[in-house]
C-alpha cells in the first residue's frame, strides 16, 4: 500500500486592519503567513500623498559667509585709505614745515603812560566808581619770510594782575602784516568809568596804596588768518598777554609811565589745529 503524502496546510491571510475613516476595505497593507511560521508586510500605499522632496539641504552659514567677507573688506579698506590720509597730511606738513619755517607773530609794548586811576567811594561805603585812562604805544612784528598775517580788529584791556580787577578797555583796526614787516600803533586809548562792588574795590584799593606800585597786565584778544602764496588758512582767534608791567597812581594832573622793559607779551592760540584751503 502507497504512502500518502499529508495534506499541506493552507495559507492564511490576514485580516485587513481598519482605514482611517473606520470602514474595512480599501487599499491596505496585507499580512501573509508562510508555513515555516513567518510573516511578510506589504508596502503602504496612499494615492493621495506625494513624495516626500528631497533637494540640496539649506545651508545658512554658506549663505551668510559671502555678506560677512563683504563687511570685513569694507573695514579693511577704509582702516587703510585714513591711515594714507594721515600719513599724507603729516609728510605735506612736515615739507612745509621744512621749507617755510613758520614762526608766530611777535607783539611788543613799546610804552604805557597812565594818566587817571581814580577810586571813589560814597560816604556809607556801599558803592565805588573807578576812572580810568591809559595811553599805549604797540607794535606788531611778523618774522616769517613767506607768511603774511592778516587781523581782525583787536578789544584791548588793561587788568590789575594780583587782583584781576577790570581797568579799562580800547580797540585797534584791521591790518595786514606782510612778511618781514613791523606795524606800529601809537596812543592807542584804554579808559573805563564803572562802578565796582565792595570786594572788588576792596582788592583794588590795597593794590593802589603799594608803594613800590601796581603791577598792570595788557590783553588783546583777535582772530588772524594766514597766508601763504595761493593758500590760505581759517581764521583763529588768538589771544596776547603782555604781563610784567609796573605803574604807579599819578599825583594830581601829572601823568605816570609806567616801567614796561621788563613786560613780555605771549601770543596764544585759541585753536591749535590749523585747517588750510586752497584760494
Amino acid at each position: 500500500m502507497s504512502d500518502k503524502a499529508p495534506p499541506s496546510k493552507p495559507t492564511v491571510k490576514a485580516a485587513a486592519p481598519p482605514a482611517a475613516n473606520g470602514r474595512t476595505g480599501g487599499p491596505a497593507a496585507t499580512k501573509t503567513t508562510t508555513t515555516n511560521g513567518g510573516t511578510k508586510a506589504a508596502h503602504l500605499y496612499n494615492p493621495t500623498s506625494r513624495p516626500p522632496y528631497r533637494g540640496r539641504p539649506y545651508n545658512r552659514r554658506h549663505h551668510n559667509r559671502p555678506r560677512r567677507s563683504y563687511c570685513c573688506c569694507f573695514c579693511c579698506w577704509s582702516i587703510l585709505v585714513i591711515l594714507v590720509l594721515v600719513l599724507l597730511g603729516a609728510i605735506t606738513g612736515t615739507v612745509l614745515y621744512v621749507l617755510y619755517r613758520p614762526h608766530r607773530p611777535t607783539f611788543t609794548l613799546a610804552s604805557l603812560r597812565i594818566h587817571r586811576i581814580n577810586l571813589t567811594t560814597s560816604a556809607d561805603f556801599s558803592s565805588s566808581h573807578l576812572s580810568t585812562l591809559f595811553n599805549l604805544t604797540l607794535s606788531s612784528g611778523n618774522p616769517n619770510s613767506y607768511l603774511s598775517f592778516s587781523y581782525d580788529p583787536f578789544v584791548v584791556s588793561c587788568v590789575s594782575s594780583n587782583s584781576e580787577v577790570f581797568l579799562g578797555n580800547g580797540a585797534l583796526p584791521a591790518f595786514v602784516s606782510e612778511s618781514k614787516n613791523d606795524t606800529t600803533f601809537k596812543g592807542v586809548v584804554v579808559a573805563t568809568s564803572s562802578d565796582l562792588d565792595v570786594d572788588t574795590a576792596k582788592s583794588l584799593r590795597g593794590d593802589l596804596k603799594k608803594k613800590n606800585g601796581v603791577w598792570l597786565k595788557v590783553e588783546m584778544d583777535t582772530r588772524v588768518m594766514v597766508k601763504m602764496g595761493g593758500m590760505k588758512s581759517k581764521k583763529v582767534g588768538i589771544r596776547v598777554s603782555c604781563d610784567g608791567i609796573k605803574g604807579a597812581v599819578p599825583r594830581g594832573k601829572w601823568l605816570s609811565l609806567a616801567n614796561v622793559y621788563g613786560a613780555k607779551c605771549k601770543v596764544d592760540l585759541r585753536i591749535k589745529i590749523w585747517l588750510w584751503t586752497t584760494v
